[in-house]
């Protein structure tokens, strides 16, 4: 699988170092909360030697906390890094979130890594969420491995997990997805519960016992045998069934005895091609415990089963002006292409950007080019700069090792890099690149802010500039329309790390306020308007009179201004002030302080005065005859309506098509999209679905998904108008 020599351990204190792809391997953990993603990383760090009990960092003779409850909350909202040693490998164990809303952190991960291993909780079983992770997965060939955990619980049942396992992945091959362990149960305790010490292997039919705090190796007793053999036979057939051997499984039916290493080998090839996915079993070290329970095998199946960089493609590249280039290989003498896979700020260093180095090698000191795609509907501008690279570091709980480099196929923390964000390329400063980018979820849940103080209002800008470019699932507005400043977030728990990390990272206190939808005014009917502005106060006086018609225009119509003076009873210099006034009071809208649209005002008479008129009173005059007219007629409310695509497990369409109806929303289609999926098409109201990103995870167990786009405004109904009005008023 690679030269395992070039891959040194990190002393105390010391980062692990890679100096050659072939050792290096990126494996990310994948799992719903409360899976156990993040307690198996700090077991497999011990099990490797990286720490010196659960839970803790050896620093320089030193002992860190690693687990305090800040940092743990931090690690369980985003991704972290925990890189690793073993058996000559250079380790990069990529920790991700659970929580739904923290998905483009999930995305992020599997951006950088090679490989991914399922955490499946033998207590809660697969969710929808993962399911569907897995199948994002499978649909660029990444190779997966299942772990089985929370084995202690009373009801956990290996066997029965597995049948999940393969009957949720699997697909239409459930033997793609077998054990390569049995667990071996110790006597039951007083409830009965018999708990895991150890673990059979199927096909070298050896037992390791964890009894002991670390691995120790015998043979299987005789009445494990025949517990084994069905389970054996079965992981034999699906190892051949992948083998590229096509005269193997005729051989093997055939009654021959493969050997071990024909199996391990045409194993390691089906994980790495990702058309094999081994379960495995897994659970924390007991206190004083040296080594966890499958701890070891996890290890080894990393290291031998899963691909290194070499075997991975890189994204496709192309130059800044966007002509395609051929894909660099992982090489690390070849042009330094790099990708900043997650954006962080440290009090203390500032920025930290953390990249995965697809080719060339990173060192610190030299200058590189940062290409950004920029995203300005997210509030990330389109940038394109040569930039220093600070210290390089390999992250490990709150600590940052140094690194002297870092090769293709690695990842570090890169310092000071003050224009990178998520997802920007870094290449060489004469050769700027820049790689497609990774599919980020768009953020549908509003969150209206205002600044707390006059001083918060001075530090808002910059630290919602800074809080978009660590994430880019945040989307920041300043709407036109509402004027009111808008971070768009995931759902509930993403909305409220936002707002926790401005207030304690960047120092800035928001107020949240009621998100607002741009209503629009219209006139229900034809109406007519006077308007008469005459003041004599001494001196020079105020003069205009306007008359005014107003009739409905279609949708999308906008404000029309027509002159049908005759006469001159209207000066030519002032019918432009007539319309000048119309608009301006059109835009403060005539009814409930919404914009006014989709009229035609026609100005038919007036009067002025040869010294008393003037540009500031037909504005006014104007204004007054379109609030005349509006006085006189129905005014309808106008409400944004958005079209709503609901991507939906079939299981979960009934629910999701009524509970749209109780939005006042139309469905107008439905489609097939993939083996039980259904494609929702609607229109509903904007004001209806300010919360549907969270409702419809409620709906659909995590997995629907929805995206939307303005279509037009409509009259609203009237019962709903009076409502608004009412408000409008309220708030004035």
């Amino acid at each position: 699988m690679g030269d395992k020599a070039n891959a040194h351990p990190g002393a105390a204190g010391r980062a692990t170092t890679a100096d050659h792809p072939a050792s290096v391997r990126n494996v990310v953990l994948v799992g719903h909360s409360g899976s156990g993603k993040t307690t198996l990383v700090e077991a497999l760090a011990l099990a490797a030697g990286a720490v010196n009990r659960a839970g803790r960092v050896e620093d320089g003779g030193t002992v860190s906390d690693y687990d305090d409850i800040e940092h743990r909350q931090q690690r369980s909202v985003q991704l972290s890094l925990v890189p690793v040693e073993w058996g000559g490998f250079k380790i990069n164990i990529l920790d991700t979130p659970g929580y739904a809303d923290f998905v483009g952190e999930l995305r992020a991960g599997l951006r950088a890594a090679d490989a991914a291993l399922f955490v499946v909780s033998a207590a809660d079983g697969v969710d929808g969420s993962t399911r569907m992770v897995w199948d994002e997965c499978a649909a660029v060939g990444m190779p997966r491995a299942i772990v089985v955990t929370h084995l202690e619980a009373a009801r956990a049942d290996f066997s029965a997990m597995t049948g999940i396992c393969a009957e949720a992945f699997g697909g239409d091959d459930p033997d793609a997805v077998l054990p390569l362990y049995l667990p071996v149960h110790g006597a039951a305790g007083p409830d009965g519960h018999a708990p895991v010490t150890g673990l059979i292997g199927l096909l070298s039919q050896r037992v390791f016992d964890y009894q002991s705090g670390e691995r120790k190796e015998t043979g299987p007793d005789e009445a494990q045998l025949p517990l084994i053999e069905e389970a054996r036979n079965r992981l034999i057939e699906g190892i051949i069934a992948e083998s590229e051997d096509e005269t193997l499984m005729d051989r093997y039916l055939g009654g021959e005895d493969i050997d071990f290493a024909s199996l391990v080998s045409d194993l390691e090839r089906a994980v790495a091609r990702g058309t094999f996915h081994p379960v495995l079993a897994a659970a924390p070290a007991a206190d004083g415990a040296k080594q966890g329970l499958g701890t070891v095998e996890l290890l080894e199946l990393v290291t031998g089963g899963f691909p290194s960089p070499l075997e991975r493609s890189a994204p496709d590249l192309t130059t800044t002006d966007g002509k395609p280039r051929p894909a660099p290989a992982c090489a690390v003498d070849g042009p330094l292409v790099a990708e900043v896979i997650k954006t962080s700020s440290d009090p203390y260093v500032g920025r930290i950007s953390l990249v995965r180095v697809f080719s060339g090698t990173l060192r610190p000191d030299e200058t590189v080019h940062v290409s950004g795609h920029g995203m300005a509907d997210r509030g990330h501008e389109d940038h394109d700069v040569d930039e220093r690279v600070g210290a390089l570091s390999s992250p490990f709980g709150k600590q940052q090792r140094p690194l002297a480099q870092c090769v293709a196929g690695d990842l570090a923390c890169v310092a000071k890099l003050t224009r990178a964000e998520t997802g920007d390329t870094l290449s060489a400063k004469d050769d700027p690149l820049l790689m497609t980018p990774w599919d980020m979820p768009d953020p549908l849940l509003p969150l209206a802010i205002e600044a707390h103080s006059k001083a918060d209002e001075d530090k808002l800008s910059q630290g919602l500039a800074r809080l978009v470019a660590e994430d880019p699932t945040m989307r920041l507005e300043q709407n036109a329309h509402t004027h009111q400043l808008v971070l768009w977030c995931l759902g509930e728990a993403h909305r409220e790390v936002a707002l926790e990390r401005l207030r304690s990272r960047y120092g800035v206190q928001v107020d949240v306020v009621p998100h607002k939808v741009s209503l629009r005014e219209t006139f229900g009917a034809k109406a007519a308007g006077r308007g008469r502005h005459v003041k004599q106060s001494g001196g020079h006086g105020q003069f205009a009179i306007c008359e005014i018609d107003v009739e409905p225009l279609p949708p999308g119509s906008g404000i029309e201004f027509v002159d049908k003076v005759v006469g001159g009873s209207v000066p030519r210099q002032f019918i432009p002030s007539v319309e000048k006034g119309v608009r301006a009071q059109a835009a403060r809208g005539v009814a409930a302080g919404y914009p006014l649209v989709d009229v035609r005002v026609t100005l038919l008479d007036g009067k002025a005065h040869s010294v008393d008129s003037s540009d500031a009173a037909f504005q006014t005059a104007g204004a007054l005859a379109l609030r005349e007219a509006a006085a006189e007629a129905r005014i309808d409310l106008l409400e944004p309506v958005a079209e709503v695509q609901v991507l939906v497990a079939d299981d979960y369409v009934g629910p999701v098509m009524s509970d749209l109806s109780g939005r006042r929303g139309r469905v107008v289609g439905t489609e097939q999209a993939g083996p039980g999926r259904t494609l929702v098409r609607a229109e509903i109201p904007e004001i209806e679905i300010g919360r549907y990103a969270l409702d419809l995870r409620s709906l659909s167990h995590g997995t629907g998904r929805f995206s939307r786009s303005y279509a037009r405004h409509e009259p609203m109904p009237p019962q709903i108008a009076d409502k608004m009005r009412e408000q409008a008023e309220a708030g004035r």
